[in-house]
């Protein structure tokens, strides 16, 4: 299925965000406020993503989006990239069955060649067990960056078009690590930061950013109702004027 770029075309506004992406920040933080080592933060991060992919598909969220390790978390401690490459391998183990049987569809996009042949299968798998279901999408975000994805869309873009010396936002589109998704419509950090670290650097050009305090380990359902809240006090204008939005929120069905 083709989306529409919010540069090209004004995208389909809805009341509950479609697609929502979040940096999932905080977890070592949480653990060191309670005297814990910070891999005890990422086991408990681990459970908060349970409640969130359960609560977006209560609320008829389309796509989740999360990102749980950066082309830049290698510069870490060995020992906690070690630690969270183990929990990533559990997750897959106790996870995609579940997942699988409420519908839900797994992708995992990034520079996966760097990690082990063991997790690269285990993703594989995941992703074909899961391709039919349409429940929810559920992506993780693996050793990506925002700059990788555009240099590499650009290759596959110029290696399908050699002869051409001129290129459109719709001949990229396509190569894309998130093609098969639409752009976010909320983009939510925890943690207490304030930027976007590198993540869907393209995607994110129209998206809605809600920044919060809370740890990711305390980021619950409740949570996520604050950030779909704050979400829709918002006036997506795309471009256009606040004038232009209401004369056509008027024209609608449902006004």
């Amino acid at each position: 299925m083709k989306h529409l770029s919010s540069t090209q075309a004004v995208p389909e506004i809805s009341t509950v965000p479609r697609h929502i992406a979040m940096i999932m920040d905080g977890n070592g933080r949480w653990a060191t406020k309670r005297f814990l080592p910070r891999v005890a933060g990422h086991v408990k991060g681990v459970d908060a993503v349970h409640g969130i992919v359960e609560a977006c598909v209560e609320r008829g969220v389309e796509y989740l989006t999360l990102f749980a390790f950066s082309s830049e978390n290698w510069r870490r401690p060995a020992d906690e990239v070690s630690v969270l490459m183990r929990l990533f391998v559990t997750a897959l183990e106790r996870e995609v069955a579940k997942m699988h049987a409420n519908g839900i569809r797994l992708k995992v996009v990034g520079e996966l060649t760097r990690f082990d042949e063991k997790l690269q299968q285990m993703i594989v798998d995941a992703e074909r067990r899961t391709a039919n279901n349409t429940r929810l999408t559920v992506t993780i975000c693996l050793n990506y960056g925002g700059r990788w994805d555009i240099m590499q869309a650009v290759g596959k873009m110029i290696a399908a078009y050699p002869e051409a010396s001129d290129f459109s936002e719709e001949q990229l589109a396509p190569y894309l690590a998130m093609a098969y998704a639409p752009e976010p419509d909320l983009f939510i950090r925890t943690g207490g930061e304030e930027r976007i670290s590198n993540f869907l650097l393209w995607q994110l050009a129209y998206s809605e950013l809600y920044f919060t305090d809370t740890y990711w380990p305390d980021f619950d359902a409740a949570a996520l109702d604050e950030a779909i809240s704050s979400y829709q006090q918002r006036e997506r204008r795309f471009g256009r004027t606040g004038a232009q939005v209401s004369v056509e929120k008027k024209k609608r069905p449902d006004a």
